[in-house]
């Protein structure tokens, strides 16, 4: 199975270089830049939980229209940059399955104006990734990842990719509803990324301060009633999987943090800011998000 990673920014280096390193055939696709340049000369700078540090070969292009006989194509850049990122790569997309592995809502749909819907996945994960240095990635925090056919029922594809994700060491279970899964993520990050972003705080500190448990509670419980209105059955307690998450990643900073203390637009509009919009659309008040999202906004311009 040949895999292309559309963004190999911290998270898609973590799992284009952990399929490489298992023996996947996989292709890093990315704009130019310090990292795709470091990629190219060096290879990847792999440091694990355990916190050793492998360098792993991989192949990097920037051109799209170079990479033949995709079979995935995991789409991992910002959400903002969803429909910029697979205009540039159409090609890819001839024949791929696209999986997306992004923050935030409406994701799914922005692949499905690209390819049948039939052939539209979506994977979430709560692993930690930070981008240390141009070439060098730290999978910061282990959690759990799920794949699933978005908009069809499960397939093979989604199965064997599940099982890839696994064999290189990111335990991986295939769901029938991607949907609600990637609901579940989103409370997780509306309750974790901007409120770490702004207070300038790992994530452990929303689990082990009351200050910190209380944002994290009133983001998600609005979150969550705005996930009802859209007819989102939740398998768990969206303010204890988030809490739960929070523990798990305690010393990650998170992509919003990173994003917000290097100057670079963050992904506020597709998480809390959608919750806002999507609250709004239902008569559901939503201040502690709307708070969250203006605060960002300010600080990032």
């Amino acid at each position: 199975m040949h895999v292309a990673v559309l963004g190999p920014g911290a998270i898609g280096s973590v799992f284009g270089g952990r399929l490489a390193r298992s023996g996947v055939d996989v292709t890093l696709v990315g704009r130019p830049g310090a990292h795709v340049d470091a990629l190219r000369t060096d290879g990847l700078r792999l440091t694990l939980p355990d916190e050793t540090t492998e360098r792993v070969p991989v192949d990097v292009t920037t051109d799209a229209d170079t990479v033949d006989s995709v079979a995935v194509v995991l789409v991992c850049v910002k959400a903002y940059d969803t429909r910029s990122a697979l205009a540039d790569a159409e090609h890819l997309l001839t024949d791929a399955d696209v999986c997306t592995f992004q923050n935030g809502l409406g994701n799914p749909e922005t692949l499905a104006e690209f390819v049948p819907a039939s052939r539209v996945l979506a994977g979430t994960t709560s692993h930690g990734a930070t981008l240390e240095a141009p070439g060098h990635v730290r999978h910061a925090g282990v959690g759990d990842t799920y794949v699933g056919n978005y908009f069809a029922d499960t397939d093979t594809t989604a199965t064997a990719l599940a099982r890839a994700l696994t064999d290189a060491g990111i335990e991986t279970t295939v769901v029938a509803d991607a949907e609600r899964a990637v609901w579940e993520k989103v409370l997780v990050n509306v309750g974790i990324n901007a409120v770490t972003a702004l207070a300038g705080v790992p994530n452990g500190r929303l689990a082990d301060t009351d200050p910190g448990e209380r944002v994290l509670r009133r983001a998600v419980e609005e979150a969550a009633s705005v996930a009802d209105a859209e007819g989102v059955s939740l398998t768990v307690d969206p303010v204890a999987a988030a809490s739960r998450v929070a523990r798990r990643t305690a010393e990650n900073v998170s992509s919003m943090r990173q994003d917000l203390e290097r100057g670079r637009k963050t992904e506020i509009d597709a998480l809390n800011g959608e919750i806002v919009a999507r609250g709004r659309d239902h008569g559901i008040e939503t201040p502690v998000n709307e708070t969250l999202t203006d605060l960002v906004r300010l600080a990032q311009t």
